[in-house]
């Protein structure tokens, strides 16, 4: 697990070091739903490619905020789910959402592109 005692000793810079960036967010409000396969992931956020998606899974599964399951199978089935940990993200998750929609529409009503 990576170092959480971050320059600032700010509680908000260890959440970030968590869960920041442009994509881990993204993935764990999809993972909300429930379980998926990497492929589900990967058809519900098209825009990441599979390299960075591999790359963030396994920095969350490393943090503690997904599992993830190999069924033995041919061919293999990868399931991610959120831990108890993860799930308990859910709050500041649904908060991003309602704020990004909220500045989304203050922004094109501001620029009058809305």
């Amino acid at each position: 697990m990576r170092r959480l005692n971050g320059k600032s000793g700010c509680a908000v810079e260890v959440t970030l070091s968590v869960m920041g960036g442009t994509w881990k967010p993204v993935i764990l409000f999809h993972l909300l739903k429930g379980r998926m396969r990497f492929s589900e992931l990967g058809r519900a956020i098209p825009s990441v490619t599979q390299r960075m998606m591999t790359l963030q899974l396994r920095e969350l599964e490393e943090a503690g905020i997904i599992t993830r399951t190999v069924h033995a199978e041919v061919p293999p089935r990868v399931d991610y789910e959120l831990t108890p940990l993860g799930q308990s993200l859910e709050p500041v998750l649904v908060a991003m959402r309602e704020w990004g929609s909220h500045y989304s529409t203050h922004v094109s009503t501001d620029t009058g592109t809305g």
